[in-house]
């Protein structure tokens, strides 16, 4: 089965999601109650807007698309397509199981999509809670599928160092 690409309504109000930088987590609140809190890995060469840096950037974003919907758990995505389930082989930068493309709302960020910044599980699970990314914010697998189905289009993303 294909995994698609979702497009669901407009987000539910009061769902917003924030990713600290300095301590590696990300938060979904809804009506200011969390709901979901996990570690994250950002970027080893810390925030920054420079296309080309493999820096993860900070401000405000939607999460402008939902890929992978209905793919197997470990799921490897390239060019956003799915290709196969990884099983241990070593990646630079592995794509793993679900995304949630970031779409840049303030000035200094508005690149973002453009530098193809996600949210997405990783085969470097052991470096969750250390910067150690290109740029994206990579979470444990089985917590990226569970942030992925809590995570409607268009909900709000807040990126704090």
């Amino acid at each position: 089965m294909m995994p698609k690409r979702s497009s669901h309504n407009p987000s539910e109000p009061n769902l917003l999601i924030e990713v600290s930088i300095s301590q590696q987590s990300v938060t979904l609140t809804k009506d200011g109650e969390i709901v979901f809190n996990a570690p994250v890995s950002t970027a080893a060469k810390g925030p920054g807007f420079q296309e080309g840096s493999y820096q993860t950037p900070t401000g405000n974003f939607l999460i402008r698309e939902r890929i992978g919907e209905g793919a197997p758990l470990y799921t490897s995505f390239k060019g956003r397509l799915p290709r196969s389930v990884w099983t241990g082989e070593k990646s630079d930068d592995a794509i793993l199981t679900r995304i949630l493309w970031l779409h840049g709302l303030d000035e200094q960020n508005a690149n973002t999509y453009q530098r193809y910044i996600y949210f997405h599980g990783t085969h470097a699970e052991d470096l969750i809670g250390q910067t150690a990314s290109h740029g994206c914010i990579r979470l444990n697998n089985k917590d990226m599928l569970t942030l992925f189905e809590l995570t409607p289009i268009f909900t709000p993303v807040r990126i704090s160092e």
